[in-house]
């Protein structure tokens, strides 16, 4: 700890420790950033580099991430890596650092809001003492490869018990059915050596068998035995799987356990939860609340029915697999289909969305679009009426729940523990990532976004879930010097309501990293002559050139030739759309060489409902007179089609442009997977999942949103040199290809998926996954905590 380097060097170096503190209060600002404290810091090694550089008190600044300052005390907290926190105070009299815990920490932090509330009970929230018997990670690397360590952990501790693991695969394969159908084993084998025996005779009998022989041609023999469907398709694939459950038997090893889970038919229904927005295919995108998480989990679907009837098959069962999503019926739903309770998915067999309308406490149904954050009252009556409509829809419970955003994980919640099916859960976007501070002043942002009532379901869905998927690893963990966003949730107070003291564990085996891609059907190469829509090219260049595009738009290009900086997404503050435009507007050498693209929200703020989303279109007008942008840029209020929005990436990477994503915080980024599958090179911000996305000066530029004129002067500078060398835009543009080819598709991450979601079902039925005490106190906290918030939301 770097502490103790501390406390021997303050003992002879008091001055420059007061000198330190002193410029910290100076600021008069109770509460520094990394960035405060780094720039003070600065100052004073500037002026005495003998002083603080190379010295314990600068190691302590490098890994500071925040400090409350009430003269004459810093409290201050101090992260040496992802989950690896502690705090210390330093008085500016007695000026020696001393250790905090975490709730003496976040006591201080209150006072910046709560200066008179020192003496109040306070409910602290710990989960960690209900983990301490659980396996989890050591090294920060192993982080998002939970079922890696899972695996090799358990099967390690429950195959060299006497028998014990043995016993319970046994009895696992025993009662294994699907639609009431037996699977695996038949019930003839009394115990594990009966067992051995039996397998020894298939294997005997398949190898009188040509490898192709069907399943039907070899199920009568192998029935005789004690054997059911689900070995495979053919008496090859069946000697395989056997050959690995005796293997298993013999000596197992992560490995194989995970190749024998693998061939066993365990998924055929899932139930996807994504309640907010406007869940629907087509004229969707760009409405409040609805963007990437809805394209994510249509392609999302597809992805995985393809993988699970493909696995079904291989495995020799005649089933057909079948996902419902279940979202939202909004009855006054404008243009879309938000308002049809049941709709089919384009390019499924057997994939369905399934809408529920919200109710009133007097069941009377709402029949307006409501906010994410206005949500909470009416998810729990929401989930009992998707258990009864989804238990409906599948014939029965399904095999894997999935939800989606802290709503929809909150509802996956409540149902699996209800009817005990796996949990998998998806964050998309941690809100405490986005809005700074939000905890912590969640009481003056309470009137518009109930930071209290989504901290408190997130809190419970991520300690319910059997695992979590994250796009990235920085999602979880960050970087060496910023926070993940998971990580926001290990320590931290909503002032007057609790302290979370260990909310999460990022070293917990539940997390695992499975990256998204982009549809490979829609988002393909520029360069595809063969595959390229070119009846669309003149709607596009309508939507892009014409002096009326057809769409509310404002703005125009005096120089058409000019290629384009594109970026598309919804407007809001966090998308920073009105940044990148300020951006452009304020560096000439941009402006000379290319065109503005903007294509989200409204034009007119009076059509939108969202009051963030008006600010910004205000906003946006606003700086496109100031800045003269009339001539340079086109802003487009419009939702696109995904063939043409395919088709527009496609078009811009002919003209030798860019995309741009300027969030100030983006989780994933899809919009950057499908620009970079259709080969356009990419500008994105360094906050998030972009920055292991592209790999910066390789596959694309990530730049700091922060510092908008770096940015601006970075692209100014790429569009410079692909003029002077057009070699330059190609290898950036082959590189963002292979980038996408190799990490991003959708068939990798259903592959994973469905591997994932077979190996933590299996360890939940076989072991003690299902962590009943954290169950039970989960169950408390719901109900003495979050549905009194919820409802007081309605009054």
């Amino acid at each position: 700890m770097i502490i103790h380097k501390l406390e021997a060097w303050a003992a002879d170096h008091r001055s420059d420790l007061y000198a330190l503190l002193h410029s910290w209060f100076e600021l008069d600002r109770p509460l520094l950033l990394r960035s405060d404290l780094h720039a003070a810091f600065d100052v004073l090694s500037a002026d005495h580099p003998q002083s603080f550089v190379e010295t314990p008190l600068q190691e302590l600044v490098d890994i500071l991430q925040e400090a409350v300052c009430r003269p004459p005390l810093a409290y201050m907290a101090l992260r040496e890596g992802p989950g690896h926190w502690y705090f210390i105070r330093i008085h500016q009299q007695r000026l020696m650092p001393e250790l905090v815990g975490v709730s003496d920490y976040l006591a201080f932090k209150e006072l910046l809001v709560r200066p008179d509330g020192t003496h109040e009970p306070v409910l602290e929230l710990d989960l960690a003492p209900f983990n301490r018997g659980f396996p989890r990670l050591k090294e920060t690397r192993s982080i998002g490869q939970g079922v890696i360590f899972l695996n090799r952990q358990l099967a390690g501790t429950l195959f060299t018990e006497s028998g014990v693991g043995a016993a319970k695969l046994l009895h696992f394969l025993t009662v294994h059915s699907m639609d009431g159908t037996q699977l695996m084993l038949r019930g003839n084998f009394a115990d594990v050596a009966a067992l051995r025996v039996g397998l020894r005779r298939a294997l005997a009998l398949l190898d009188r068998y040509h490898p192709g022989a069907t399943w039907q041609e070899i199920a009568e023999p192998l029935g005789g035995l004690g054997f059911a469907p689900g070995w495979g398709d053919c008496a090859m694939r069946v000697s395989e799987t056997m050959s690995l459950l005796v293997d298993i038997l013999e000596a197992p090893s992560p490995q194989i356990l995970e190749s024998f889970l693998a061939r066993i038919p365990m998924i055929s229904k899932l139930l996807i939860l994504s309640p907010h927005g406007y869940f629907g295919q087509d004229n969707v995108l760009g409405l409040p609340d609805t963007g990437g998480q809805v394209v994510y989990i249509l392609d999302q679907v597809r992805a995985l029915e393809r993988e699970m009837s493909e696995r079904l098959v291989s495995q020799g069962i005649t089933v057909q697999p079948k996902i419902v999503i279940a979202t939202r019926l909004i009855p006054d739903a404008g243009e879309t289909l938000c308002n049809q309770p049941l709709e089919k998915i384009h390019g499924t067999q057997n994939s369905w969305i399934v809408r529920i309308p919200f109710r009133k406490t007097n069941g009377e149904i709402i029949r307006h679009w409501i906010s994410r954050f206005e949500i909470w009252p009416y998810l729990e009556n929401f989930a009992h009426d998707v258990e009864r409509e989804a238990l409906a829809e599948l014939r029965s419970r399904p095999d894997l729940i999935i939800g989606n955003y802290s709503d929809g994980n909150l509802v996956a919640s409540l149902i699996s523990k209800r009817i005990g099916v796996t949990q998998c859960n998806i964050a998309h976007a941690l809100e405490q990532s986005k809005y700074l501070h939000s905890a912590l002043h969640w009481r003056e942002n309470e009137a518009q976004y109930h930071f209290n009532c989504q901290y408190t379901a997130d809190l419970i869905a991520m300690n319910s879930a059997d695992f979590i998927i994250t796009s990235t690893y920085q999602e979880i963990a960050g970087t060496a010097h910023t926070v993940g966003q998971y990580e926001t949730y290990q320590s931290f107070t909503l002032p007057g309501l609790y302290r979370v003291l260990n909310g999460i564990d990022l070293f917990d085996p539940k997390f695992n990293i499975v990256s998204p891609g982009a549809d490979a059907e829609v988002y393909f190469s520029y360069l595809d002559y063969e595959r390229r829509l070119v009846s669309l090219l003149p709607e596009i260049e309508l939507l892009l050139y014409g002096d009326d595009p057809g769409v509310p738009w404002r703005g125009y290009f005096a120089d058409p030739a000019k290629p384009l900086i594109f970026t598309m997404a919804r407007l809001d503050r966090v998308k920073n759309l009105t940044g990148l435009a300020t951006w452009f507007g304020q560096c000439q050498a941009l402006a000379e060489c290319a065109n503005l693209l903007v294509i989200g929200g409204y034009i007119d703020p009076a059509a939108s409902a969202d009051i963030e989303e008006r600010a910004e279109i205000e906003h946006m007008h606003a700086i496109m007179h100031e800045y003269g942008l009339e001539g340079r840029m086109r802003w487009l209020g419009t939702r696109l089609e995904k063939n043409v929005a395919g088709e527009l990436y496609r078009h811009v990477a002919d003209r030798r442009g860019i995309f741009v994503q300027p969030a100030r915080f983006e989780a994933f980024g899809l919009t950057i997977i499908e620009a970079m599958a259709s080969g356009l090179p990419v500008f994105a911000t360094c906050h998030g999942g972009p920055r292991e996305i592209i790999q910066h000066g390789v596959s694309g530029y990530h730049f700091d949103p922060n510092d908008g004129s770096a940015a601006a002067t970075a692209m100014a500078d790429f569009f410079a040199r692909s003029a002077g060398d057009p070699v330059f835009w190609n290898k950036v543009s082959e590189m963002a290809l292979k980038r996408v080819e190799s990490r991003y598709t959708w068939r990798l991450y259903a592959e994973r998926m469905m591997t994932l979601s077979r190996i933590y079902g299996f360890w939940k039925f076989v072991s003690n996954l299902e962590r009943e005490e954290t169950g039970r106190y989960l169950d408390m906290f719901y109900h003495l905590q979050f549905r009194p918030m919820a409802h007081a939301l309605l009054q």
